[in-house]
């Protein structure tokens, strides 16, 4: 490197080193010397379904002698790495809210506690996804291969997981593991939005839940469904004021087929159908079939 280069060099380091210049893009640890790590969310998750759906995931050779024995490990293994994520995530509360470092671990304990408390109601949940999707697709022949390789399970699974980590009031961490999702299986739930049992999404590719949408039981999506906005109410500035109820709700029962675009705070009503490729902006009936005109030919 010449002199001129060298120089440029420091110069770069001294505009990039510019505390002020870039407030808004940088983040301190208060306590912590590590941020959320996606590969520990990752095994977390491993965790989680090798104690959700034992012998599928984890150890092959558990058994109905040595279950209690694995899934005690496991449990005592997603405590304390999920207290040290959560204690990560909780740096990234409001700064009305920042704890000092006692108050921190014992706060993400607790909170991984509870969320353990929580697996045998998760579990049941799942196990309505799961045999809704094997009931509702002809191709699935066993369980089995629900559970290992359709791509609707694990981002239900993991939109499961986020879900009750979110109402546990743990920030960023559950957008992350949908994330990790959405990466996986081309699958977008947002981990605020609320899902009833018996939920299945064949395919999925493409699909989008937005955050506050409600999904009642039962509920089938194909691929590419988007349950989106339809637009954002803007503050004085002209951004998009937060926390607005702005995307649909699906009553129980509700089939909506690939490609279809459901927009706003809308209701589509007990027992209805909404067929692919249309656009639905306003309410639909319970009961009620919506798909595309058919076109006449001259």
């Amino acid at each position: 490197m010449n002199t001129n280069q060298s120089k440029r060099l420091k110069e770069t380091i001294c505009q990039l080193s510019q505390y002020e210049s870039f407030k808004e893009l940088r983040h301190e640890q208060a306590y912590s010397d590590s941020l959320p790590s996606a590969g520990k969310l990752e095994e977390i998750i491993q965790i989680c379904r090798s104690i959700l759906f034992p012998g599928y995931y984890g150890n092959a050779s558990v058994n109905k002698q040595n279950l209690t024995y694995h899934i005690g490990l496991n449990t005592e293994k997603l405590l304390v790495l999920l207290s040290g994520q959560i204690a990560a995530g909780l740096c990234f509360s409001p700064k009305d809210k920042c704890l000092n470092a006692t108050e921190l671990k014992q706060a993400a304990e607790t909170i991984a506690e509870e969320f353990i408390f929580n697996l045998p109601e998760l579990r049941k949940t799942l196990y309505t996804d799961i045999m809704a999707t094997y009931y509702g697709d002809p191709a699935a022949e066993s369980i089995d291969e629900v559970i290992y390789c359709y791509p609707g399970i694990r981002a239900i699974s993991n939109y499961r997981i986020a879900h009750l980590l979110l109402n546990l009031d743990v920030p960023i961490i559950p957008r992350i593991i949908t994330e990790m999702a959405h990466s996986e299986t081309g699958i977008d739930i947002h981990p605020a939005a609320s899902i009833g049992q018996s939920f299945s999404i064949d395919h999925g590719t493409g699909v989008v839940i937005g955050a506050t949408a409600i999904l009642g039981n039962n509920v089938k999506l194909y691929q590419g469904v988007t349950l989106g906005a339809k637009s954002f109410p803007l503050d004085e500035k002209g951004n998009p004021i937060k926390g607005v109820a702005r995307h649909p709700i699906l009553e129980d029962n509700v089939i909506v087929y690939s490609n279809a675009t459901i927009l706003g705070r809308i209701t589509i009503g007990k027992d209805a159908v909404v067929g692919g490729n249309i656009w639905v902006t306003e309410d639909v009936l319970p009961g009620a079939r919506v798909c595309q005109p058919k076109r006449i030919s001259e």
